[in-house]
């Protein structure tokens, strides 16, 4: 057995036999040229392609540990792309589902592997250098979007991490909120400016407000692997409609019913004393999701758990949710225009795009897909008057290209999500958060830092 494994053909035999597997789930058979290299790493031994080390003869311990780390870049590198990857819970936007300071074990073949974008790239970044804090990839090498076979699609109520859609181009300087908020923002204040007298177009605002931020701050472009990791819940998948009516939410006409983690907005009394911060602590109401409006008025992000269990507290006089009201328009919710009149509590009816499926469209609801259109799907757009041209052609309708997903936080309150932002497309999909190996809670002191209960829980 041992001759056999010291063998020069037969280890070339195993290891091409893997690279070919390899080669076909990959779908590029170009790299059929690896062949001859792994030949002669193998069996004829020509070239030293480990040219950092002496093939024959002792190297030096710096070498060594050259070599060892080397091989630890890339190996680590390859699983990084190719199987899983880690991912940190940075803000309370899925408590009480996933918690500031999760890190998640994020699968890649879940839904299929995705072939980089950039390949090239400083390893295990996602767009910031750690000591320089530039530009981590490079964008001479820009490849399409293409997922390897995976072990499933994309279901409801599937926690995912996906690249933030409206990451595509940042304000350095100014991160959150994103820079189209920025720009809406910006637009708003400019009109304001005006006295609200003036007769122009909200188009001409955001042309003013995109040209003041480019002249005042550092705007750059991200390709979608060099995006920030977003994670959320899948409340919609491909030909779903999602409602939300007074906070309820419903996909196809049907309730989805409160997993036991979903949090909202809640107004608290109390008689004029304090609620003791042990009692938050002992129900594992984060800080995040407390604000004290007065000493006998309280805001909280509860869930229905707790928020009966506080109602129950001899100082409490009254525990209500707080939502919008129907019909009162929030300029800061997609898709920006009053004609829909939506908020976060009272939305849609939205129907998500399904690849290969056509919408007809028109200057009233080209607000829904103009992202889609433009950015996604890589289509010149512009309209003039009440005509649409895609491509300088007239259009009077749209066939998707990609599959659309809507995603909404568990903390629907304190979440950026889909109603802020509108779909996300099917190249930005990550994978799927597996389980927790490691909790840290920033809240606590010593050892109770860690949370020892959520490691290896399921994330759900």
């Amino acid at each position: 057995m041992n001759n056999l494994l010291s063998n020069r053909y037969f280890r070339f035999s195993i290891v091409a036999i893997i690279y070919l597997l390899i080669i076909i789930w990959i779908g590029n058979y170009w790299l059929l040229i690896g062949l001859a290299v792994l030949f002669d790493i193998y069996v004829s031994e020509k070239v030293n392609w480990t040219f950092w080390k002496k093939r024959n003869g002792k190297n030096s311990a710096v070498v060594e540990w050259l070599d060892a780390l080397i091989f630890a870049v890339i190996a680590v590198s390859l699983i990084h792309i190719f199987l899983f990857q880690n991912y940190k819970i940075p803000t309370p936007s899925m408590e009480k589902s996933l918690l500031v300071g999760d890190h998640l074990f994020v699968s890649k073949l879940s839904y299929g592997p995705r072939m980089p974008n950039t390949p090239i790239a400083f390893p295990l970044t996602q767009n910031i250098m750690p000591i320089t804090k530039g530009k981590s990839w490079s964008n001479f090498i820009l490849w399409p979007y293409k997922r390897l076979a995976g072990g499933g699609k994309v279901k409801n109520n599937d926690p995912i991490v996906f690249n933030f859609p409206a990451g595509d181009t940042v304000v350095l300087e100014e991160t959150n909120p994103d820079y189209y908020a920025i720009v809406r923002r910006r637009a708003r204040d400019l009109k304001e400016m005006e006295g609200g007298t003036s007769h122009k177009p909200d188009s001409y605002y955001i042309q003013s407000a995109r040209k003041d931020i480019r002249d005042k701050y550092t705007v750059i472009f991200r390709p979608v692997d060099r995006r920030d990791n977003w994670v959320k819940r899948c409340i919609g998948i491909p030909g779903d409609t999602v409602t939300i009516k007074k906070g309820v939410l419903y996909v196809n006409g049907k309730i989805v019913p409160d997993n036991g983690t979903q949090q909202t907005s809640y107004e608290v009394s109390t008689n004029g004393t304090t609620i003791n911060p042990k009692a938050f602590e002992r129900l594992e109401i984060s800080r995040s999701d407390q604000t004290m409006i007065s000493g006998a008025e309280y805001l909280l992000q509860l869930t229905k758990g707790n928020a009966e269990a506080i109602s129950k507290f001899t100082n409490v006089s009254d525990v209500s949710p707080i939502y919008q009201r129907k019909g009162e328009y929030a300029d800061h919710i997609f898709p920006y225009n009053p004609v829909y009149g939506w908020n976060e509590d009272n939305y849609g009816p939205i129907w998500i795009p399904v690849k290969g499926s056509t919408v007809k469209i028109d200057t009233a609801n080209l607000c829904l897909y103009e992202r889609i259109i433009n950015a996604y799907e890589h289509n010149a757009l512009r309209v003039d008057g009440s005509t649409i041209y895609i491509n300088n052609k007239p259009a009077t309708d749209y066939t998707f290209k990609m599959n659309y997903y809507w995603m909404m936080g568990d903390n629907r309150h304190n979440s950026t999500d889909s109603r802020y932002w509108g779909f996300v497309p099917e190249d930005h999909v990550v994978g799927k958060p597996k389980f927790i190996w490691l909790s840290i809670n920033k809240e606590a002191q010593g050892l109770k830092k860690i949370r020892f209960g959520r490691m290896f829980m399921k994330a759900r």
